[in-house]
């Protein structure tokens, strides 16, 4: 079953009726005009929750959803979608009405924005992970005054003239179909609202249409011959508008999607296990999770045919690999894909590119009057076509600034997204990707904003004032924070991370601060961020004293430590973790670690020991233990090395 089940989300053909590949320069990436999209008419319009409940009818045992050993199936999951949909209807959710979903990845999550969905209103997917106060103000910005929740987050979010319907971890089944079907929407009616890091402080909402999404689906199922036989992963966060990706095309397919448990997301080598145990067939993984996969060894036959990955800037070319390799690209404003392409061998680029624009997108290169540049020459990313939101919500002034009108199109209404990157495109169609105009950044595939965090950092009672940037490149990009503390002010890691974390999701929190005593200005008076020095075990704060490695080991180890956080000196007591480490990073340590000393060391290790003098105490305890099970000839080969 495919997605041409549906009669508004099916597979596209080019006039030969030929497939259309990811990358195949379908829409216009040239500048000039090509082919059009045809505007949506506000007449009826069908979902996503159509073509599911299309392929429950007719095989209501194919397995939707995987987690573990558990299941569920088509059928189970149109039915409990229906159940809800019938509460929020009964609660006036109808189309343009928005509802939260305050869940943690799972069945849950698809069960209530299926629910969403079917009663035609618009989800907004909210990371519990976050700070209760942002919740409550994405709440209150979005208008939301209905939220599903699991048991454990309803307290979060109970009162304030709000209902909150609770869902546990684990749904059943119940025994009955087709009480409410599917509520008739129109393409341009809200489908969801995402809400990403503003400059202002606070996070700003991106509205996307039924239309967006429906164009999102019939290209990636049509791009990637998605067919009932695939199994699709779903390891995004919540936040991350790729999560969305993730499970909405497979949905409306009829194929699986599986979702892996946490460790997934934190350690490469249990998610290699996990895809091919799973049998994953097409998988999602954001660039800096992804650069270490692919630096790992494969079997020569997989299940896995397709990786996808995005989030950041690609800075690596595989070695030759059992599965196609797409790098993506796309702003949340423009429905999570605006161009896509495979990675082959290197070639003379020094990078891999973004691919070229999806079927239907335009991509525009223009230059600070909006005018378009010359081939290869470096100017604004500007997309249009039908993945093109609508804007953000409650900003009309900032809608009118990044969502401009397209004159190239030749269509009425016709709009483009301002992407705010800097990118050209090569003879071939070929997106390249040249930084960021403004100061906007992207770590791990979270977009900020480092005005947000310095605005929130200098409410602390004891910052004067700050300034925050990143550092590092892909994978290894650090969020650096620069302070001016008051005088006498005792001012730790620990105590800073932990103000910001009561305001800011976790991804937004400095990876280390670096204390001045005053911010270097330009000529006019801004801040000068290439004035700021570079980190370093002298300007670092840290919550102990700074004491130097002494043991070999300790040594060896702080060596290896600071060439992964990109940091010149650390000492034997310094947290990883407060010196710029995440789990990723903290991946790349074990392996370090474990060639380094030829020992079995795990990413639990690094996270239970965090100091390279407790790792140097597990790592000499992991040796001894080695030694001891090894013969006396094994032990005196490894001794004369």
């Amino acid at each position: 079953m495919r997605c041409n089940d549906n009669p508004e989300i099916r597979p596209a053909r080019n006039v030969s009726g030929q497939r259309l590949r990811a990358g195949v320069p379908s829409g216009d990436a040239t500048g000039e005009k090509g082919e059009r999209s045809t505007p949506v008419q506000p007449t009826e319009f069908a979902s996503p929750a159509d073509a599911i409940a299309r392929i429950a009818r007719a095989a209501p045992a194919r397995i939707a959803l995987r987690h573990r050993e558990e299941t569920l199936s088509y059928g189970e999951l149109d039915t409990l979608a229906d159940h809800l949909a019938c509460e929020l209807s009964d609660l006036d959710v109808e189309p343009e009405i928005p509802v939260g979903i305050l869940i943690e990845r799972g069945f849950s999550q698809v069960v209530a924005t299926l629910a969403v969905m079917r009663a035609g209103g618009a989800f907004v997917p909210i990371d519990p992970a976050l700070p209760d106060d942002r919740i409550l103000r994405m709440l209150e910005d979005s208008g939301t005054r209905i939220v599903i929740a699991s048991f454990e987050n309803s307290a979060r979010v109970s009162g304030h003239n709000r209902s909150v319907l609770s869902l546990p971890k684990r749904v059943m089944a119940r025994s009955s179909s087709g009480i409410l079907g599917c509520a008739r929407t129109r393409g341009d009616d809200l489908a969801y609202i995402l809400y990403t890091s503003g400059s202002t402080g606070e996070p700003k909402g991106v509205e996307i249409t039924y239309a967006n999404l429906a164009n999102l689906i019939n290209w990636h199922c049509e791009a990637f011959e998605v067919t009932a036989e695939d199994r699709a992963s779903h390891l995004a966060g919540l936040g991350f508008d790729a999560s969305i990706w993730e499970i909405w095309p497979y949905l409306s397919a009829g194929a699986s999607v599986s979702i892996p448990d946490e460790d997934a997301r934190l350690s490469p080598e249990y998610l290699q296990r996990w895809l091919l145990d799973e049998a994953i067939t097409i998988a999602f993984v954001p660039t800096a999770l992804a650069e270490i996969l692919l630096r790992m060894p494969w079997p020569a036959r997989t299940s896995l045919r397709i990786l996808l990955t995005g989030g950041d800037t690609l800075r690596i070319w595989p070695d030759p690999l059992p599965f196609e390799l797409i790098n993506n690209y796309g702003p949340t404003e423009c429905t999570v894909v605006a161009t896509s392409g495979p990675v082959g061998t290197q070639t003379d680029r020094e990078l891999p590119s973004l691919g070229r624009a999806i079927k239907g997108t335009r991509i525009h290169i223009l230059d600070f009057k909006g005018a378009a540049v010359r081939a290869g020459d470096t100017g604004e990313i500007c997309i249009g076509g039908p993945n093109v939101g609508r804007g953000y919500r409650n900003r009309p002034e900032l809608t009118a600034e990044r969502f401009i009108a397209d004159r190239f199109s030749g269509e009425s209404g016709a709009r483009l997204y301002r992407s705010g990157d800097l990118g050209a495109l090569l003879p071939n169609g070929e997106l390249v990707f040249h930084g960021r105009i403004d100061q906007q950044l992207k770590i791990r595939g979270h977009r900020i904003e480092p005005d947000e965090v310095a605005a929130a950092l200098n409410r602390h009672p004891s910052v004067v004032q700050s300034v925050v940037v990143g550092r590092g490149i892909s994978g290894n990009a650090q969020l650096v924070a620069y302070v001016v503390g008051r005088a006498g002010a005792d001012l730790g890691p620990d105590g800073l991370s932990g103000f910001l974390a009561d305001e800011l999701p976790h991804y937004a929190i400095p990876a280390m601060f670096v204390r001045l005593d005053r911010i270097p200005l330009t000529a006019s008076g801004k801040p000068d961020r290439a004035a700021l020095p570079e980190p370093t075990a002298s300007n670092v704060l840290r919550d102990t004293p700074f004491r130097a490695p002494g043991s070999v080991s300790e040594r060896r180890l702080a060596e290896i430590m600071a060439s992964v956080l990109g940091i010149d000196t650390i000492g034997a007591d310094d947290n990883f973790f407060s010196m710029g480490g995440h789990s990723l990073l903290g991946s790349q340590l074990a392996i370090r670690v474990r060639s380094a000393f030829e020992i079995e060391l795990a990413l639990r290790d690094v996270f239970e020991t965090r100091t390279v003098a407790r790792l140097a105490e597990r790592v000499e305890r992991l040796a001894v233990e080695k030694l001891a099970r090894m013969s006396e000839e094994e032990a005196a080969r490894l001794i004369s090395r």
